[in-house]
């Protein structure tokens, strides 16, 4: 194993960096995405229902399945990866998000308008810094599952360690299938350690201490 990983150090870092560039990309693009739809949810409450339901349907689709839908649409390669990943990693920020901003008290909201504050300043300025504590813990859930997903996008050629993985499967009884298998799975999980750390981290600086669970 040892050899093994020595022998291929270069070409295991740069899928590792591959496949945080991708997971990280996606994820970022799905918390905007995410955000900006639970904002709409909030301000138009008879949407709830129907982003839950949506939510839930999507989160119940196999990540196999999904790239077997996309893979006529948009080919092989890191494009589809992406929109994959992203796919996933918006549901439990939109989820989280609309519990957080719906969780906010009333009365600061009544006065937040009592100082002057129109509807975008109170978003900003006390309904999104209020929710951060909620949505933060919806990044992190959608950061983790968006690792896992990445892996099998390595069906349609994504880039990153899933390719490791599918080597071993289809290499079974070979002399390396095990490394690849191993190699492609451990790197998947210290990723997802390491990034979930960065988050924490990220909740320590930015959610002020007086609402800090």
């Amino acid at each position: 194993m040892w050899q093994f990983v020595d022998d291929r150090s270069d070409q295991i870092v740069y899928n590792t960096l591959q496949h945080a560039n991708l997971v990280v990309q996606a994820v970022l693009f799905a918390a905007l995405v995410g955000v900006a739809l639970a904002v709409v949810v909030v301000w138009v409450p008879r949407l709830e229902t129907l982003a839950n339901a949506v939510s839930a349907i999507g989160l119940t689709i196999p990540a196999f399945a999904l790239v077997g839908l996309l893979l006529p649409l948009l080919g092989i390669g890191a494009f589809t990866a992406f929109w994959a990943v992203a796919f996933y990693a918006v549901f439990p920020v939109l989820r989280n998000a609309v519990v957080g901003l719906r969780g906010v008290d009333p009365t600061l909201l009544e006065s937040a308008r009592g100082m002057g504050m129109g509807p975008v300043a109170v978003l900003l300025r006390v309904r999104l810094p209020l929710a951060w504590p909620v949505i933060h813990a919806g990044l992190r859930v959608s950061m983790q599952m968006s690792m896992g997903v990445a892996a099998i996008a390595a069906y349609v050629n994504g880039p990153g360690l899933g390719g490791y993985i599918f080597t071993g499967i289809t290499q079974i009884g070979g002399a390396n299938a095990v490394n690849y298998a191993v190699v492609g799975t451990v790197g998947v999980v210290v990723v997802a350690l390491l990034a979930d750390l960065l988050l924490l981290l990220l909740g320590r600086l930015t959610v002020s201490k007086g609402i800090r669970a």
